[in-house]
């Protein structure tokens, strides 16, 4: 059973975790006026020669000189730094007179435009990555949000600035009341809603994409990590490739503003398939995402899974050469975007282990349970819920935010401080 209150995770109750880190005084009241770490848009300028050094890269014998490597990083006294203090938090100096800093604003300077509410812990699929070996004890029913909490909690975000909500799980397409639920979320488009997303594993997709995209549905992210029947069977444990190539197939038909391929490559596994996947996007306009492997409770992570984006980028050289075009970074990127000259759709990497990209982040997290996570690795979680259920006024849910999301850290951990750290099961914070 999993026991946050036994990890480092420890869940903690809205009000007793804003008396246990704020002074009399909060911070919302209390603003930085010298944040001293001003929000940073990295930009990296290693030649090739530099990129082509970088352990990642220079493990693989090659000749290529390559201009979309430059961003390729280097610098190993910031990676030590950043391992001897991997939460670094601001310097921070206060004037009680200074204007409130927005609700989903961090210290950093970043503004958190994108919601991901996962709305159920349960899966038809036993995924590797996401979902120990022995399963997972569901949280009781009673303890998890229902349709007009998640609606509510949905409008509150939305309200402070949010224009971006994904529905994650679990798989959401399992929760029987999902179209009510998008429908819900797309009346709230008057208030500055702009786009309601969808990640899925796709194997009871098909038959509900016409109600989904009717209902209100944007985009979706398609999670699919092998094209081998067998493979996918050894991934998922569990049988049914056929139906999520027929859903992405199908997807691109119904007028999806985006369709995606989440493809998360462990070493030995699928990492041979990297060169297939990118040959979806010759005549479809798909993107595929290539997701590094990533430490989470249960998952039985190891270093030796995981293969970097340079890895891959430098094997697709050998097979592409000159016909892949970088794509410029675009606002609070997750991936590194590519494309194969003449090719209809695009790929990318997302570097969460190998080059995080924190700097960038405009992510919170809702957990099916009503728990708030504004870092996918952070271990403090808010209970959202608990208020909801308690009467609070949308004023004191709104307050409880904006408290978590100052306390957000400037960057997660290093890769080996982060592979030890506790944290929840995949399926259990939402994909």
């Amino acid at each position: 059973m999993f026991k946050p209150w036994q990890s480092a995770s420890c869940y903690i109750p809205a009000r007793q975790y804003l008396a246990r880190i704020l002074p009399e005084t909060t911070v919302r009241r209390r603003i930085p006026v010298d944040l001293r770490i001003q929000p940073t848009n990295r930009q990296f300028s290693a030649s090739p020669a530099q990129a082509l050094s970088h352990p990642d890269v220079a493990s693989s014998p090659t000749s290529i000189s390559d201009p979309t490597l430059d961003h390729a990083r280097s610098d190993q006294a910031a990676q030590q730094q950043q391992q001897q203090h991997p939460h670094p938090q601001p310097n921070i100096t206060y004037n009680e007179t200074a204007p409130a800093l927005p609700v989903l604003s961090d210290l950093f300077g970043r503004f958190h435009n994108y919601l991901r509410i996962s709305v159920t812990e349960r899966c038809n699929l036993r995924c590797q990555y996401c979902m120990p070996e022995e399963g997972i004890e569901l949280t009781e029913g009673d303890k998890l949000m229902t349709t007009a909490e998640i609606i509510r909690l949905a409008r509150i975000f939305v309200s402070q600035g949010v224009d971006k909500i994904r529905l994650t799980g679990g798989e959401p397409t399992v929760r029987k009341d999902i179209l009510d639920l998008i429908r819900g979320l797309d009346e709230l488009r008057p208030l500055g809603l702009k786009k309601i997303a969808m990640t899925t594993n796709g194997i009871a997709l098909r038959r509900k994409l016409p109600q989904l995209r009717m209902a209100g549905l944007d985009g979706l992210n398609i999670s699919l990590d092998t094209r081998d029947p067998r493979k996918f069977e050894l991934f998922t444990r569990r049988k049914g490739s056929t139906h999520v190539l027929q859903a992405i197939a199908e997807a691109g038909k119904l007028g999806f503003d985006f369709v995606k391929v989440n493809v998360v490559v462990m070493r030995g596994m699928n990492d041979d398939e990297v060169p297939a996947f990118v040959e979806m996007t010759h005549d479809e306009g798909l993107d595929v995402r290539f997701i590094e492997y990533m430490p989470f409770d249960g998952n039985k992570w190891g270093q030796r899974k995981l293969v970097g984006y340079r890895d891959m980028l430098v094997n697709l050289h050998r097979i592409y050469g000159d016909n892949i075009e970088r794509l410029p970074l675009e606002n609070n990127h997750t991936a590194k975007g590519y494309r194969i000259k003449g090719y209809s759709g695009q790929f990318g990497f997302i570097t969460s282990m190998t080059d995080s990209f924190c700097s960038a982040c405009n992510r919170v997290r809702v957990m099916a349970d009503g728990n708030l996570k504004v870092c996918l690795f952070g271990n403090t979680e808010v209970g959202l819920l608990e208020l909801l259920r308690s009467g609070a006024s949308d004023a004191e849910i709104v307050d409880t935010i904006s408290q978590a999301i100052k306390r957000k850290h400037k960057a997660h951990a290093g890769l080996d401080i982060l592979s030890q750290l506790p944290n929840r099961p995949m399926i259990k914070i939402g994909g």
